[in-house]
């Protein structure tokens, strides 16, 4: 099987790409001039520098190739410019869809993001027939992984073979940015969380979340959407992991909602606007922490044979590879 995988060179695809070559399949990894290549050292892959938003490139890069894993995408809670992630989560999704269709590929998986779920404040659990629209979007990340489902979901529903998975918060190894959550570990081990606000997430180990992905492939049903979830947990919980791991203590102090978002206000005008860097706190990721993103996976677990496994170990990884690799200093290491 030839695989054609792009975003390998970020955290989840990276993974994608490994558990791919420890199958045997045969790789084909679409790069970007400006990526780090850092995540994929090592592999034994063809790669094909390109972009997503280049149609005629991308067209010929899948020629040749019979499954495709689309999970490039541009993953932030803040962005100056919002066209970019448009074009990039939005018009990028249609250009690999019009590739497969052109090359007339046996099956495409897209990656999705729990964040297109219907969620409630009251923390029950969401699952891939919660109601939701595209008015229940907050933020531009949502928005435009919710128009790109759209997209997939409707080309599997005309003919082409997609399979839409929806992984929670991946955590581990490998998170070069790092993404929104790896911020929350490395915030942690530098002492920055001071106090948490009341808010939930879902857990995934990144390289369950991986082996998802090719369970996907290989039994998914075509214009369905599959949860690949872990622990549902509170931000306090997550924490109280966290400084079980390192020693390190845990924030007792809860802020209220009010707080929290007039502390969005601030930093995404001033860091954001003024000083023109990325703000921890923003608007949209306040306002989103207001609702618990719990869901259940047990579609996946049914259809694809999904396991549910602890996140302790994936939490120790990425503690451990953030430590060795830089992203914190001194500070990481309890009084």
């Amino acid at each position: 099987m030839k695989a054609f995988v792009t975003g390998a060179t970020g955290f989840v695809g990276s993974h994608v790409a490994r558990v791919l070559a420890e199958q045997g399949a045969d790789l084909r990894l679409l790069v970007r001039s400006t990526s780090d290549p850092k995540n994929i050292q090592g592999l034994k892959a063809d790669r094909v520098v390109g972009d997503l938003r280049d149609s005629a490139a991308l067209e010929k890069a899948v020629a040749g190739c019979d499954v495709i894993f689309h999970v490039a995408a541009d993953y932030r809670l803040w962005i100056r410019d919002p066209d970019q992630m448009y074009r990039s989560n939005v018009e990028g999704t249609r250009a690999v869809l019009n590739a497969a269709r052109a090359n007339g590929i046996r099956r495409l998986v897209y990656t999705s993001s729990v964040a297109t779920m219907g969620f409630t404040s009251t923390g029950a659990l969401a699952n891939e027939y919660s109601p939701v629209s595209l008015a229940d979007m907050i933020g531009h990340y949502k928005r435009s992984k919710f128009m790109a489902e759209e997209l997939a979901i409707r080309a599997g529903r005309d003919g082409l073979d997609v399979i839409v998975v929806n992984p929670t918060t991946p955590v581990g190894e490998q998170d070069v940015k790092p993404t929104p959550t790896g911020r929350i570990v490395v915030d942690f081990l530098k002492r920055k969380f001071p106090a948490y606000v009341d808010t939930g997430l879902n857990l995934v180990d990144v390289r369950e979340c991986a082996r998802g992905h090719v369970a996907a492939m290989e039994k998914g049903k075509s214009a369905e959407r599959y949860i690949l979830g872990g622990e549902n947990l509170t931000l306090k919980q997550i924490l109280d992991k966290l400084a079980a791991i390192t020693g390190l203590p845990s924030p007792k102090v809860r802020v209220p909602y009010a707080v929290a978002l007039a502390t969005g206000v601030v930093d995404e005008v001033v860091t954001g606007h003024i000083f023109r860097r990325e703000p921890r706190a923003t608007i949209d990721a306040v306002r989103m922490g207001r609702k618990k993103m719990f869901v259940s996976s047990a579609k996946a677990e049914r259809e694809l044979g999904w396991k549910i496994v602890p996140v302790d170990d994936a939490l120790r990884r990425a503690t451990e590879w953030f430590q060795q690799n830089g992203y914190v200093g001194p500070t990481a290491r309890p009084a």
